[in-house]
C-alpha cells in the first residue's frame, strides 16, 4: 500500500483582482494556463483577500467618522481612530486592548486583531482598507458553485484567512469560509494504532487544509492567492466555518 501523497500547488497567473471581478472566471483561466485540471476531490484554498477585493470591501478611512466609543478605543492602542471605528463595527465585543493591540470578536464569531480589518496588498494607498468577506461560507459556496460550472469539476473551496493564536508566537492561515469539504471531523470512536478508542478526538481539517496551503502562499509578495490541493482523504461532508467556532458556553479563556 502506497503512502498517502499530498500536493501544494500554488496556481499561477491570477491578474490583481478588483471590485466587481468574475474571481471563479479568473481563478478557473489561471488554472488552464498552468495546464492544471481540477479532479474530483481537489480542494482549492483562495485567499479572503481577493474574495473580499472582488466583493467590493475596500474601505477609504477618509470616508469614516469615528465615534465617541472609538476615539476612546484609539487613544488607549494607540490606532487610528478611523481604523478602530471600523474594527468595532466588523465586532461584537473586545476581547483584549492596549497600545498597538486590539483583539476582538468579530460578528463572525471568531476572535482576531483588528476584525481582520487589513493594510496590506491593498494597493491603493495608505488611507485605503480591506474588510473580509460579509458572508465567507457563502462567498466559499458560490465560488464552488460557479467553479463546477465552469469545469465540470466542484472542487471543495476554503477560504483562508491569517489569524494570530493565544499563547503562541506568529500567525497561521486559518478556514473562515468552507464549503465542499468537512470544516470538522469527529473522530471519536475510532481505534487507534493500539486499539484504544479514541474518545475526545476532534480536528478540524479545514483548518489545517488552510494552514498548509499558507506555507505556499505566503504573506507578502509571493502573489499565489489560490492553492490547489491534491490528494487528501478526507471523510464525505459539507462544513462551514461557523462550525469551527467554539461556543461560549464551552470557551474557559473567555
Amino acid at each position: 500500500m502506497n503512502p498517502p501523497h499530498v500536493s501544494l500547488i500554488g496556481v499561477p497567473g491570477l491578474p490583481m483582482v478588483q471590485p466587481g471581478d468574475d474571481l471563479p472566471a479568473l481563478i478557473a483561466q489561471a488554472l488552464a494556463r498552468a495546464d492544471l485540471s481540477l479532479q474530483p476531490g481537489d480542494v482549492l484554498v483562495v485567499t479572503s483577500k481577493v474574495v473580499s477585493k472582488a466583493e467590493g470591501r475596500l474601505l477609504d478611512l477618509h470616508t469614516v467618522t469615528p465615534s465617541t466609543r472609538a476615539l476612546e478605543v484609539a487613544a488607549t492602542t494607540q490606532k487610528d481612530p478611523r481604523l478602530v471605528e471600523v474594527v468595532l463595527r466588523e465586532s461584537t465585543a473586545i476581547s483584549r486592548m492596549r497600545s498597538g493591540v486590539l483583539i476582538v470578536t468579530h460578528r463572525l464569531g471568531f476572535t482576531s486583531a483588528n476584525a481582520g480589518v487589513d493594510h496590506s496588498n491593498v494597493g491603493m494607498g495608505e488611507d485605503w482598507v480591506l474588510l473580509l468577506p460579509e458572508d465567507p461560507d457563502a462567498s466559499a459556496r458560490a465560488l464552488r458553485a460557479r467553479l463546477e460550472a465552469l469545469t465540470g469539476v466542484a472542487p471543495g473551496v476554503v477560504i483562508s484567512d491569517s489569524h494570530g493564536r493565544p499563547f503562541r508566537l506568529g500567525n497561521v492561515n486559518v478556514a473562515i469560509g468552507v464549503a465542499g469539504v468537512p470544516a470538522l471531523w469527529d473522530q471519536r470512536g475510532r481505534a487507534d494504532l493500539f486499539g484504544r478508542v479514541l474518545r475526545a478526538t476532534v480536528t478540524a481539517p479545514a483548518d489545517e487544509i488552510a494552514a498548509a496551503a499558507g506555507l505556499v502562499a505566503g504573506q507578502a509578495a509571493e502573489a499565489l492567492p489560490v492553492v490547489l490541493v491534491r490528494g487528501l482523504s478526507l471523510p464525505a461532508g459539507d462544513g462551514a466555518a461557523a462550525d469551527l467556532v467554539r461556543p461560549q458556553e464551552m470557551d474557559l479563556y473567555r
